[in-house]
């Protein structure tokens, strides 16, 4: 088992992502925006210079935290978009000897019920998209974010079987502000325990972030990991009895949320939630240890 970041939070520019993955002494990246740049979208240049930069760190990207079929991008978007995407990245990720892609299943569209999503098309995107990836020798995990798959474990389970093969990353954080479409509206929202005992046999990879959901005024309050309704701690205990071995990925979301539309926090302010994020996450997983080792 190894830990990795969404760097991005920590610092714009890839010169911050590495200090603040060094100062953890990590030596991953989940790389997403450098300079406010989706990796896949940023020039050969600029790609190039973060390139070089990570070599000359030490630093390698565990995983490509892509915008492929996003919550920003819709299943009636032409497919070529997404192809472009996938084209871009693949290449790139060779070159960094990255073995993950996160991918999603496009966004809920809003003026359709849950059983009324396309799924027909959605299937067969991720179909295609899988399969270039598998055939360039990488792994696409899928997100349960705000998309198709991210609906309930249902949905994730019904994209699973439509697309063979395909794993999962869970984040522990996203079931807190998402509604559950496999209920009746008004939709609750999830649990991501419920969430993750349905799904824990696909998963290849997590991310860690954690809140509090406020129904008084529709908005989630993000916390450090264990703090929350994520059900990190408990999460964490089955990973590591069952003997998980894959990343554990930090996505703090306290000083900057991307699919919420919110601002950032200064840099120095972004820089040291990040490091004081990474360090709870170790002292977590340094209590789960001591517990279970003093039970054997």
């Amino acid at each position: 088992m190894y830990l990795t970041g969404f760097a991005d939070e920590a610092a714009s520019d890839i010169a911050g992502q590495i200090r603040a993955t060094q100062t953890l002494g990590w030596t991953a990246i989940e790389s997403r925006n450098v300079d406010g740049v989706n990796l896949h979208d940023l020039s050969d240049e600029a790609f190039d210079r973060v390139a070089e930069a990570l070599a000359e760190a030490g630093i390698t990207v565990n995983c490509f935290g892509s915008a492929i079929a996003n919550w920003g991008k819709s299943v009636l978007d032409p497919f070529e978009i997404t192809l472009a995407e996938v084209k871009r990245a693949i290449p790139r990720m060779q070159r960094l000897g990255t073995p993950l892609i996160r991918i999603m299943s496009y966004a809920v569209l809003p003026d359709r019920a849950p059983d009324d999503q396309l799924e027909a098309e959605r299937f067969r995107r991720m179909r295609l998209i899988h399969a270039l990836f598998a055939d360039a020798g990488l792994t696409p995990v899928h997100e349960n974010c705000m998309n198709y798959g991210g609906m309930s474990w249902q949905h994730t389970l019904r994209l699973l079987d439509a697309v063979p093969g395909l794993r999962l990353v869970f984040d522990t954080g996203n079931p807190v502000f998402t509604d559950d479409r496999s209920k009746p509206k008004p939709y609750p929202k999830q649990s991501a325990w419920e969430f993750y005992t349905h799904v824990k046999e696909h998963i290849a990879y997590i991310h860690i972030k954690d809140g509090i959901w406020e129904s008084a005024t529709g908005q989630v309050i993000y916390t450090y990991p264990g703090e929350g309704q994520g059900d990190v701690r408990r999460i964490l205990i089955d990973l590591l009895a069952s003997g998980y071995k894959g990343g554990i990925s930090i996505e703090p979301h306290m000083t900057m949320v991307h699919h919420h539309g919110g601002g950032a926090a200064p840099e120095d302010q972004r820089f040291e939630n990040y490091i004081t994020y990474g360090r709870c996450l170790e002292q977590l997983l340094a209590e789960i240890r001591s517990l279970q080792s003093s039970s054997c």
